[in-house]
């Protein structure tokens, strides 16, 4: 079963992210198209949150560009010049399609609003238009939001977490970026359609600024989490809790093993993590013995949990107090603990 699912790991990574390059996909050409109508209706309509939304769909746009190109080059194998491999590109290009979203759509949807809530009143033109194109922008967005919530869902039923838990802990940041878009998406449709309706019915220009002002303060909120998840995950973060107790249990579980004196472990990628054991071997052990017990562990630690693409075993003593001095400063306890 594990082989299986490493198999199906290596054959997403090699077709460029599998799933997750169709929500990429889908979503890049729904905000394409919602993008050129909505342009379309901010120019005959003279709409401030039009405009705000036009300048969002192309910072959409933009990203899932990124998001592809994120899945492309993520998917590299490792070489000479890359041992560890290319998986943290697709963190590095999610970071960047962050930073897209803040100065594409926020700063221009903040400036656009700020400028129509305290320059001169502009008259409202074709409102039926951006009616007709606010409704048919949210099926777009809508269809390529429930593929977002639909892998979401797949993904953590999967790894049997909770919806929530899953966008928190998930080493997934393009699945994770569209999924904020999307919502982001159809929550700024809602506030257009407001700041539209509201200007329609008492002819200021103020409540369309203001739902132009709103959008792009949603946005700068939606690129900073998504840039606080690609910054710690480009820092090297560490693998999920459930599976370093895993592993520890199992590196207990060993008759060779008398102690774990350390667990090193640090995203490398989506699905790929490196981890460095630290162990007390039984004194009774010669050095062919551990090892032997090195390479039977490594194999069992693989069959185990595919996630692992690198593994390093270090013989220590359990006493070393340099060791343990830097284990405790790390993590206030011994792994020892049951609930390190």
């Amino acid at each position: 079963m594990a082989g299986a699912e490493a198999d199906d790991r290596t054959q997403d990574d090699e077709n460029g992210g599998g799933e997750s390059t169709l929500t990429v996909l889908i979503a890049g050409g729904a905000n394409l198209a919602i993008g050129v109508l909505k342009l379309v209706a901010a120019l005959f309509t003279g709409s401030a949150a039009m405009f705000a939304e036009a300048a969002h769909s192309g910072a959409d746009t933009a990203t899932e560009g990124l998001l592809l190109t994120a899945l492309r080059r993520s998917a590299r194998r490792a070489d000479r010049r890359h041992p560890f491999g290319y998986g943290k590109e697709r963190f590095f290009w999610s970071l960047i399609a962050a930073v897209s979203i803040f100065v594409s759509g926020a700063v221009f949807a903040i400036y656009e609003g700020i400028s129509t809530m305290v320059g001169e009143e502009n008259e409202q033109t074709l409102a039926w238009v951006a009616y007709a194109v606010l409704g048919a922008s949210f099926l777009l967005e809508g269809a390529s939001w429930l593929q977002a919530v639909r892998q979401v869902r797949n993904e953590a039923a999967a790894e049997n977490v909770g919806f929530r838990s899953w966008l928190r802990t998930t080493d997934d940041p393009t699945v994770k970026t569209v999924f904020f878009e999307d919502s982001a998406a159809l929550l700024g449709l809602l506030l257009a359609f407001g700041g539209v309706g509201l200007h329609q019915l008492t002819g200021s220009a103020f409540w369309d600024g203001l739902a132009s002002l709103l959008i792009g303060l949603m946005l700068a909120g939606v690129a900073y989490v998504l840039g606080r998840t690609n910054k710690g995950l480009l820092i090297g973060r560490q693998a999920d809790r459930k599976l370093v107790f895993a592993m520890r249990d199992r590196l207990t579980e060993r008759a060779e093993v008398e102690a774990v004196v350390d667990l090193l472990t640090m995203m490398l990628g989506t699905d790929s993590v490196l981890v460095c054991a630290r162990l007390d071997f039984a004194d009774t052990l010669g050095a062919a013995d551990v090892e032997r017990a090195c390479v039977e562990i490594d194999a069992q630690l693989r069959a185990e949990f595919p996630d692992l693409e690198e593994i390093f075993l270090e013989p220590v003593p359990r006493n070393d107090e340099t060791v343990r001095a830097r284990v405790l400063e790390r993590y206030g306890r011994t792994f020892t603990t049951p609930d390190v």
